[in-house]
């Protein structure tokens, strides 16, 4: 149609001037014509509708575009008659014609008003998944095979036979316990007359230990669990793993699903004073989490971007795990698909905003007995030392008191002080971006502080004092200034003495940082009134390039006394001896990057930098003579401070005072806008709202939304957890999306039977061994994998309608752990930090170097193992264990040559062969055909055939029996389940 017959007809269907400007009438039909395509139902560009009068009334992800009454006011008007590029509305085609921009105009200048009621109702609201779930009678017989067979009736397909006993112990010893049953266990099930065997089988498998080891696997994918931050300071946690232990030690105690849940979000607050409600919280600390952003960078840009990201990672992670929603689409917008708004997804953020991940204490208490005790000590130490400083006349360490310690050796060698932030810095650093320069940060202790000078007047200390000689610098700086060589210092010797040697130290500098001392400290601690600064200044940078150029200053009380300018490798020994009288109250140390003009390899270093007494005389001969004494009261004290051991820590969350939350335009930290406070979905039918408001603190926030989450008329949680545990079950769940129940995600195969298991887990107490007795007590979970039937596999060749089981591939930690358990290696040893596959290295960013390693702290369950996100155990990466960076509700299964390779060569593989071996030959005596009996019964859970003990035999006597085992082990029927 001709654009000039489009106007014709939107200026017809207007009414006359005299009219009372309406909606519909007026200004719908402009909106329709020319605004609808990016701004209608199945777009709504930044979140914004004008197909209805109330969408155009509520505005988008920017705010409000119109203000009724006042058209000159309204953002609307100003786009559509704007003729900018980026700002103009439409963005491209014709512009709006005077007449269609009049109509919007008088629309709005009358009011705004109009519509139809009803008319905005969001049809998404409509989604099954939303809705209360249904009160379905419990049918005769098992439930479960009513349902499944009703649909199995309906669509004319016969149902696959039961599987043979031998298939059903292995399938149901991999997906209760993750490992495979024993040869005896096998014999004893098939040969047992009780039609109930397998149901007793189930309840002794849901008894056993192993039970929770399995189960927890499946959740820590969830939580995407991992025992180092990520990142790029992929540092360790220490105590992550008491999380990890507490998942498995609540599903072997069938806890409720409810309190599961419940306390995982806010057990602290739920069951206060409960150790093990704390180790829960762990769930929420157990993703990624930038160190450098949220604690390194001075940056409040990349600060605010850190934390955004930490709280929609939170955000992200309960709403997936707990309720299968992917409320993170609503960071930057209104969801595409789903009826959740971006105030809402904000409104969860506000929920977490007090919330921070850390090491927390499981005994405040003792916690704090053993603290006044270690102080009590340490500052007997503390006096001690002094007494045998002034006694030695070595006068005060700099570069200990650098490393946290009082000068006399408490510090801690290689610790230091980030001179952007004054905070403390255990491991090296690298370019400190963001940095402010000039800006002073007070210690209050014998450091008194530390600044990033950038020329001018510098403030160097805590009284005010500035300094005015430094010369202007980039104010970029590198690593923290430390007990020790800087990050990617090249040399640490001045004049052949090594200075990180035995009986020396280093404070270790880096252009632009400067440290400033306070000498009243100082003169209390030697008891001396005048003092002198001893040292030996070198360059540590790279060697043979004399075209770098770093400058030492040192002052006194702001006033330089003494510098040593464009240092370099060709700068000879720096010996300095400067007096400090009782008149001076601070020392202050400047590196600065020199004429270079750069920072790089600008690192200076200070050799047994000290602050001496000014007169050393000869102690009087009783204080000598009590020496001995001294050090060893000192000694004594020392062991005891070494013999208090910590307390009991877990990584988890630690609540704080939450922060003020705004909706983020397009979710960036730098354009916020409204306040939010703490909310949650609005579209689940017959869920109680969320009873949080802001004048909460974090704690009775996160409480708040475990109790909306975890109560029985959330149509979410219920349906959630049972598609979980049918999806582990058969490999897909009745809805094959288990963490996107949204309009993105896929549908239920059978909503009637997955509304009947979500009513019965509440009617059942939450309970999920429960749970795994219907579903495993179903013909459906019974029948075989092998069935063969044309008709059906060309009708439901995805085998959605359940007319057979779905044979599955072993996962990799299954896998593992089976060739452990058959090759007699694995260790059963529950529970405990970690077995470490690599080798650590300290390093900027932290260096893992995975191991091949037959020690048997090294063959423990897979689940005990320390995981590093940012580098994965490359045998089981192969295998398709999941990125821990990310959620993983599911196992993505491939098929590729390397999975080959690895099962076939692996030195892994190889050495369990080897060891599976030496079993047979412990179990089955010099006897070949003994022998590969014994080997099918423990890798097959079966008797081999003539052909394939014949064929076994032959490979055993011409190779070797280790080669027979690795072809077993490398078996499809031993890496899957049918």
């Amino acid at each position: 149609m001709p654009k000039h017959a489009l106007a014709f007809l939107i200026l017809a269907s207007m009414p006359d001037s005299g009219m009372a400007a309406d909606f519909n009438s007026q200004a719908k039909p402009v909106f329709l014509a020319r605004c609808a395509q990016c701004h209608g139902a199945g777009t709504a560009k930044a979140g914004l509708r004008l197909d209805s009068a109330g969408g155009a009334l509520r505005g988008g992800t920017d705010g409000p575009v119109i203000v009724p009454g006042q058209a000159a006011k309204s953002p609307l008007m100003a786009r559509v008659t704007s003729d900018k590029p980026g700002e103009m509305m439409p963005p491209k085609g014709p512009r709006l014609s005077p007449a269609e921009i009049s109509a919007l105009r008088e629309w709005i200048d009358s009011g705004a008003k109009g519509g139809n009621p009803g008319e905005d109702r969001d049809p998404r609201l409509d989604h099954w998944a939303w809705q209360p779930v249904a009160g379905v009678a419990t049918p005769a017989g098992n439930p479960v095979d009513h349902f499944i067979n009703a649909r199995l009736k309906a669509a004319g397909l016969p149902p696959a036979p039961r599987a043979d006993r031998r298939s059903l112990i292995r399938r149901l010893s991999f997906d209760l316990l993750g490992l495979p049953p024993s040869p005896e266990e096998v014999t004893a099930f098939v040969n047992d007359p009780d039609p109930l065997a397998f149901a007793k089988l189930v309840d002794r498998y849901l008894d056993s230990p192993r039970y929770g080891e399995r189960q927890a696997r499946h959740w820590l994918d969830i939580a995407h669990y991992a025992d180092t931050h990520g990142f790029e300071r992929d540092q360790r946690r220490e105590n992550a793993w008491r999380y990890r232990d507490w998942v498995i030690r609540a599903f072997n105690a069938d806890m409720p699903y409810d309190r599961f849940l419940a306390d995982q979000i806010a057990g602290d607050q739920l069951r206060p004073g409960d150790p093990e409600a704390v180790e829960a919280t762990g769930f929420l600390a157990a993703g990624p989490w930038d160190f450098v952003g949220q604690a390194e960078t001075p940056s409040p840009v990349l600060k605010r971007q850190a934390r955004a990201d930490d709280l929609d990672d939170m955000v992200t992670q309960v709403m997936a795990a707990a309720c299968g929603v992917t409320v993170n689409c609503a960071r930057c917008h209104d969801h595409k698909l789903d009826p959740i708004s971006q105030k809402e997804y904000y409104g969860l953020w506000a929920v977490f905003s007090g919330a921070r991940r850390g090491d927390r204490s499981l005994d405040p208490p003792g916690e704090a007995r053993r603290d006044g005790e270690r102080k009590a000590l340490l500052a007997k130490a503390a006096e001690l030392r002094a007494t045998l400083a002034r006694l030695d006349g070595k006068g005060l360490s700099l570069a200990d008191a650098v490393g946290g310690g009082d000068g006399l050796g408490s510090g801690t060698r290689g610790a230091g002080i980030n001179p952007a932030t004054g905070r403390k810095s255990a491991t090296k650093a690298g370019l400190i971006s963001g940095a402010v320069a000039n800006q002073y940060r007070a210690l209050g202790g014998l450091v008194d502080g530390v600044v990033v000078p950038g020329g001018g007047d510098v403030p160097v200390s805590s009284t005010g004092i500035v300094a005015k000689s430094i010369p202007k610098t980039s104010a970029t700086a590198w690593d923290a200034i430390r007990n020790g060589p800087v990050n990617q210092q090249r040399s640490t010797s001045i004049a052949g003495t090594d200075y990180s040697g035995p009986g020396h130290d280093i404070l270790g500098l880096h252009a632009n940082a400067a440290i400033t001392f306070d000498l009243a400290k100082a003169r209390a601690a030697l008891k001396a009134d005048t003092l002198r600064f001893t040292a030996m200044a070198g360059y540590g940078g790279r060697p043979g390039d004399n075209s770098t150029k770093a400058d030492l200053r040192v002052l006194a009380d702001g006033v330089e006394v003494e510098r040593h300018l464009g240092l370099n490798p060709g700068s000879g020994p720096l010996p300095i001896d400067i007096p400090l009288g009782p008149d001076k109250r601070f020392l202050t140390l400047v590196a600065t990057e020199g004429a270079d003009g750069g920072i790089g390899h600008d690192q200076v270093f200070l050799g047994d930098a000290r602050l001496l007494p000014s007169k050393t005389a000869r102690p009087p001969a009783p204080e000598t003579a009590n020496r001995r004494e001294l050090s060893e009261a000192l000694a004594a004290i020392e062991r005891q401070i070494a013999a208090i051991a910590p307390g009991p820590m877990v990584y988890a969350v630690n609540g704080g005072t939450p922060e003020a939350v705004r909706l983020l335009k397009r979710g960036n930290p730098e354009a916020p806008g409204e306040e939010t406070g703490p909310g949650a979905l609005s579209c689940l039918k017959g869920a109680r709202p969320l009873e949080a408001t802001s004048d909460m603190g974090d704690g009775a926030r996160r409480a708040a939304l475990a109790r909306w989450i975890a109560q029985p008329e959330n149509p979410l949680t219920t349906r959630v957890i049972v598609n979980r545990l049918w999806h582990h079950h058969f490999g897909t769940g009745l809805v094959g999306t288990p963490s996107d129940f949204g309009a993105g995600g896929g549908k239920p195969s059978h909503p009637e039977l997955l509304d009947w298991l979500a009513g019965e887990l509440v009617r059942r107490r939450w309970s999920l061994k429960a749970m795994h007795r219907v579903i495993c007590d179903s013909e459906a979970y019974q029948r075989s994998s092998m069935a063969q039937d044309p008709k059906a596999a060309l009708a439901d060749a995805g085998n959605r309608l359940l007319w057979r089981q779905n044979p599955r591939r072993l996962d990799a930690e299954s896998l593992r752990d089976a060739v452990l358990a058959t090759s007699g290696q694995l260790d059963p040893t529950p529970f405990g930090p970690g077995y470490r596959d690599f080798v650590y290295q300290e390093a900027y960013a932290p260096i893992y170097r995975h191991i091949d390693d037959d020690s048997p702290s090294l063959r423990r369950r897979s689940i005990y193992r320390f995981v590093v996100r940012t580098t994965p155990q490359p045998f089981l990466t192969t295998l398709d264990c999941p990125n821990p960076a990310n959620l993983s509700p599911s196992r993505t299964e491939t098929t590729t040559a390397l999975q080959s390779l690895a099962l076939l060569n692996n030195p892994f593989m190889l050495r369990q062969a080897r060891h599976f071996a030496q079993r047979l030959s412990r179990d089955a005596g010099d006897s070949t055909a003994g022998r590969v009996g014994r080997a099918f019964a423990l890798a097959f859970a079966r008797a081999p055939s003539r052909a394939e003990l014949d064929a076994s035999m032959a490979l055993a006597r011409s190779r070797d029996l280790p080669e027979l085992c690795r072809m077993l082990l490398n078996a499809s029927e031993f890496c899957h389940v049918d």
